[in-house]
């Protein structure tokens, strides 16, 4: 089963993704939430518009693709050999926010030698109704931003850096950014509410359907997809490094970016600790790494392992030597993530893979204890690691109910929670501190509810999650007032050994699985999670003949991986 990353990588490496979105360079995220709703239809980007034939060579520099000669304002003139930008977003993402403010002076200061393009990631349904991840508000900020490309071309990414001062209001503040950069408001407000405003988003999210832009940000750089660290600097060393001769002015004084040593410590019989992976990982916030890679089995690694002097120290390891000071912009991204370990410091990486429990009589050591390696092994047993807020969680959950009416309730399912901290110091969870306070009123009422009479509690508030009213749950059997004064009392504490399970795990996404204690999977619907965990048990639980709702394999997605 390949490791989850833990809940500091995710933070570090996060974007907003469709479900299923790529890992990949260059999608350049991490799936964290879901967008929902239909693909574009096939023929959205009908017409010459719809195309992308806008700019011609010679003619567009910085623009918004589907730009029309009809634009109020003359297209501004690109140099011959000018680096080709792209770079697909969503309006209320904070990571593509955050790219869109470091590029925009990058742009300015390249002038004619970029020739810059945007668009937006979302869906079309049957009907022509436009959706997105963060909501309809979100279509309306994509909206704004089209209309304000079509109509003023050399200052729309002026209105956009403006409204990402507020962007939870991209779908109104528009207007007052396009008066105070001088934009011509009344166009833009006839291209925003009008069918024009419309087709051009539709468009925009079929160039990037076709693109294969699912994560935001995604970027490419002369047609290679880009995948390194989103910064100002790191963005202009990128773009001039793909000039052969006819330099711009401002490229010719670049400094080289400092190099970063880094070495990663991993162990081949470790299926999940997957060390490239955070090769590809540490390239989006380390302009110039030098990786070196060591695996447990090699005398050197051993040594090195030997000298961190912490035996309880999980695999895989990222290590960092002096040379990370070399790159203040990187430690500074980095630091909070990081300990001291040795004469290193050691990236949290969530691993849970410690060499000694393998070692003979290597369960008997305390780190060793709560490691899938040394779990004890117990049929019938399915474990769900979810966040009460991470929308795959709620629905892991969810098709649970099916899963427990197939077996007659005759498992033994149990639920846990991913998060890090101490009662005494604070609890934290990806989703904050709402998802924290839930978090411990489900395993109130777990622990207070017996034969899965919980369940009517979980399944209750999966409906309407991020609602603060969790009373209205609280019935047919279920006591409000039990549930608050357990989360007033004991229920924090409950929590802080819940995190506990999940970190010694090495589990970082929500939603995982362990099957009987000691293996891990991943599965999406009621059907697949039956068959995996039927796989797991020989097929011999009365209940593994049934056929369940959804695909039998289906790839979904993961809060925090």
């Amino acid at each position: 089963m390949k490791r989850s990353y833990s809940f500091a990588a995710a933070l570090l490496f996060a974007g907003c993704a469709t479900p299923g979105a790529s890992s990949s360079p260059q999608a350049s995220s991490q799936s964290s939430e879901a967008m929902t709703g239909a693909q574009a239809p096939a023929d959205a980007a009908s017409g010459p518009v719809a195309l992308g034939l806008g700019a011609q060579p010679g003619e567009a520099g910085v623009v918004a693709r589907g730009q029309a000669a009809s634009a109020a304002e003359p297209m501004p003139r690109k140099n011959p050999g000018a680096v080709k930008v792209e770079f697909y977003v969503m309006s209320q993402c904070p990571f593509g926010v955050n790219v869109m403010n470091k590029v925009k002076g990058v742009v300015d200061r390249l002038g004619p030698d970029i020739d810059f393009t945007l668009d937006f990631i979302g869906t079309v349904s049957e009907d022509g109704t436009p959706s997105s991840m963060h909501g309809p508000d979100e279509v309306l900020g994509d909206i704004a931003q089209l209309c304000a490309a079509r109509y003023a071309p050399s200052k729309y990414l002026d209105l956009i850096v403006c409204q990402n001062h507020n962007v939870h209001e991209v779908a109104s503040n528009w207007e007052a950014c396009a008066q105070t950069n001088g934009l011509p408001v009344e166009s833009i407000k006839a291209c925003v509410s009008g069918p024009e405003g419309r087709q051009l988003v539709a468009e925009s999210f079929q160039r990037s359907k076709d693109r294969g832009a699912r994560g935001s940000p995604t970027m490419f750089v002369n047609g290679v997809p880009y995948s390194g660290r989103r910064s100002a600097s790191a963005f202009l060393r990128s773009f001039c490094g793909t000039f052969v001769q006819g330099r711009p002015v401002v490229c010719s004084d670049l400094p080289s970016a400092p190099e970063v040593r880094v070495t990663i410590l991993s162990d081949k019989r470790c299926e999940g600790c997957e060390p490239t992976r955070w090769d590809k990982m540490l390239r989006a916030r380390l302009e110039n790494p030098v990786f070196k890679s060591l695996d447990y089995a090699e005398a050197e690694a051993r040594a090195l392992y030997r000298s961190l002097g912490d035996p309880r120290a999980a695999l895989p390891l990222v290590l960092f030597d002096s040379s990370l000071d070399s790159d203040q912009e990187a430690a500074g991204l980095l630091r909070a993530h990081l300990r001291p370990l040795g004469a290193y410091q050691a990236l949290s990486t969530g691993g849970s893979w410690i060499p000694a429990c393998l070692d003979p009589k290597g369960c008997s050591r305390q780190e060793c204890k709560n490691t899938l390696t040394c779990r004890k092994e117990g049929p019938r047993r399915l474990e769900l690691f979810v966040m009460s807020h991470c929308p795959f969680g709620v629905r892991a959950l969810q098709a649970m109910d099916e899963v427990l009416q197939a077996f007659d309730k005759k498992v033994d399912f149990q639920v846990h929670f991913i998060g890090k901290g101490t009662a005494e110091k604070g609890l934290q969870s990806m989703h904050g501190e709402a998802e924290v306070d839930e978090d411990v009123r489900e395993l109130c009422t777990m622990k207070h509810y017996k034969n899965y009479e919980w369940m009517k509690y979980v399944r209750c508030r999966g409906q309407d999650f991020r609602s603060t009213d969790w009373q209205k749950c609280a019935v047919d059997g279920i006591d409000a007032r039990v549930i608050e004064k357990c989360a007033a009392g004991e229920g924090r504490k409950l929590l802080e050994k819940d995190f506990q399970i999940a970190e010694g795990l090495g589990i970082g996404a929500s939603p995982t699985w362990v099957a009987n204690g000691t293996h891990e999977f991943n599965a999406s619907g009621a059907e697949e999670v039956k068959a995996r965990f039927c796989g797991f048990n020989g097929n011999r639980i009365k209940g593994c003949e049934k056929t369940l709702s959804g695909p039998a394999t289906t790839k979904g997605g993961e809060c925090g991986k």
